[in-house]
């Protein structure tokens, strides 16, 4: 055998096995995956989506971001950002978790906004009037309650 006919072979090998590997992880995954939306059909419209723990305390940064996500985000997003049923997605939730949604993705998604694409509340308009340092205090709040929750 020469060495390109073994290299072409070596390709081929190497790829089916990714295909392969990639199709039985997501088979493995199945429909308890976290990034799933909760099924929130039993909720009354605008009800929380999500029971969140609040931490003892919250640093410095974080309470800024807490007035802020207050002012700001806690019309659509909910109290402590928990959802709000047929309004808008929880952030305490998997689907946002750092190694998902960095903490730029919620700098932009504020400036920005976001189409749809996890769950079905239509898309994020940007957000008006806040700067990307209240958006980092709100990323800093949110981060707290989602580590409080388990979410890392």
């Amino acid at each position: 055998m020469n060495k390109t006919l073994l290299a072409i072979v070596a390709f081929f090998l190497v790829g089916g096995f990714a295909v392969y590997w990639n199709a039985t992880q997501r088979a493995t995954q199945g429909t308890g995956h976290s990034m799933i939306p909760p099924d929130t059909s039993t909720l009354a419209e605008g009800a929380p989506i999500v029971e969140v723990a609040l931490p003892a305390e919250l640093s410095a940064d974080a309470q800024n971001g807490k007035r802020a996500f207050d002012a700001k985000c806690a019309e659509c997003h909910g109290a402590n950002a928990a959802g709000q049923n047929g309004v808008a997605p929880p952030l305490v939730h998997k689907t946002y978790e750092p190694n998902h949604h960095s903490d730029m993705a919620f700098v932009l998604a504020a400036k920005n906004g976001v189409r749809a694409h996890h769950w079905n509340f239509g898309n994020m308009p940007a957000v008006e009037g806040v700067t990307d340092g209240d958006v980092k205090m709100i990323t800093r709040y949110i981060r707290e309650l989602q580590k409080e929750n388990g979410i890392f």
